[in-house]
């Protein structure tokens, strides 16, 4: 019998978002590629990127999604083929799926959130969620059930003489 391939173990890194699921609430996640230069995936590979204040806006003209305000290090040995750190990049999509997120991102309050970034067979992709921003009382509230759920769990687990 033949044997097939042996998949290859992913070793890079996977850069989440920590902020988003705290400022927002989450939903409606894609994965999707990303356009980038040389030197920007050395650097993704090094870690080397910073997603927590960006997002991803549909250019209605060209019914396009792009990326916005994602930090991505400069690489040092890439010497004067340098890319820009903070430069606008397309992301790869179809036309159907950014027609149905522009529609979503059209009310207010909602928004298109990077919420990780990760090598999948080689590529670089890019998750995105539609994102509805919280209200500060909405983040207390969930802080004192998430701090209750913490102290249930406790009480359950200490032994009783």
């Amino acid at each position: 019998m033949a044997k097939g391939k042996k998949k290859k173990q992913n070793l890079a890194p996977r850069i989440l978002n920590r902020r988003a699921s705290r400022d927002y609430d989450l939903s409606g996640h894609l994965e999707c590629g990303i356009v980038l230069q040389g030197s920007e995936v050395k650097s993704v590979r090094h870690s080397r990127v910073s997603i927590a204040e960006g997002y991803a806006a549909v250019n209605p003209h060209t019914m396009e999604l792009w990326l916005h305000n994602v930090d991505i290090a400069l690489y040092p040995q890439a010497g004067p083929l340098q890319h820009m750190p903070k430069n606008a990049r397309k992301l790869l999509v179809h036309k159907a799926q950014v027609k149905k997120l522009f529609g979503a991102t059209t009310s207010k309050g909602v928004t298109l959130v990077p919420t990780a970034m990760y090598f999948k067979d080689g590529r670089v992709k890019v998750e995105i969620a539609i994102a509805e921003g919280r209200k500060s009382y909405d983040k207390r509230d969930n802080i004192k059930k998430q701090e209750m759920e913490r102290e249930a769990k406790r009480g359950m687990t200490r032994k009783v003489l």
